[in-house]
């Protein structure tokens, strides 16, 4: 499985001969973006939030590679998606030899979201199966109690009160147990809501599991 990583929490996956878009979002965005992300045959999206869901490019990429999106009713009721499969926590979708499960997400809430009509009501995870590994993107997500297994585990280590942080991170992580952690979501344009990676390297070694903090557009291959 190949994975590219982009802004915030999108990632571009390769595997069994196709390529799964998963959150592209506004941030960091221009339209030079859609030269990678192109020959796209499924875009999956997390919820609403634009650094999640850019509508305008999910679409270009639709009309122009005939993707299929796959998404929440919330999503979908707050967007103008063309032609979106409603998804919810416990579906399985079926792509032919790769098979992806929609997951539980609890998004954080802080209080300047009443003002700003931001709070999430529906978000998931996608665990993406190839036969060979599990990926698991858990979205914006803060603590919740799981048995979810994985290979490569993406997740934000954010904090302040919207994701998982640092030390609850680690927790959830270790309790996962992947192969290797892959923190996303770490490109905010706001400093304070993006985590110290010196902190975030620290904690994480204690578990003794394998990580690595990609560059923006790296690619790396895990078998």
């Amino acid at each position: 499985m190949k994975i590219t990583k982009y802004n915030q929490s999108c990632l571009l996956l390769e595997t069994k001969g196709k390529r799964i878009l998963i959150d592209p979002g506004n941030i960091g965005y221009d339209e030079s973006r859609l030269n990678d992300w192109k020959d796209i045959n499924y875009i999956l999206v997390t919820h609403r939030h634009a650094d999640h869901c850019n509508a305008q490019a999910i679409n270009t990429i639709i009309k122009r590679d005939n993707a299929e999106v796959y998404t929440t009713k919330e999503v979908v009721d707050n967007s103008n998606l063309i032609n979106p499969v409603i998804v919810k926590q416990g579906d399985i979708i079926d792509l032919g030899e790769i098979k992806v499960e929609v997951t539980k997400a609890v998004h954080g809430f802080l209080t300047a979201m009443k003002k700003s009509k931001g709070e999430i009501f529906e978000n998931v995870g996608y665990i993406v199966d190839d036969g060979e590994k599990r990926l698991y993107a858990t979205s914006d997500t803060i603590n919740f109690n799981n048995d979810y297994k994985c290979d490569i585990l993406c997740m934000p280590f954010n904090g302040n009160g919207l994701t998982l942080g640092i030390i609850d991170g680690a927790m959830f992580a270790q309790d996962i147990n992947p192969e290797i952690i892959l923190p996303i979501h770490m490109e905010h344009p706001l400093p304070f809501m993006n985590p110290n990676l010196d902190a975030l390297k620290t904690e994480i070694e204690k578990t003794g599991i394998d990580y690595k903090i990609m560059n923006l557009k790296e690619t790396i291959e895990i078998k």
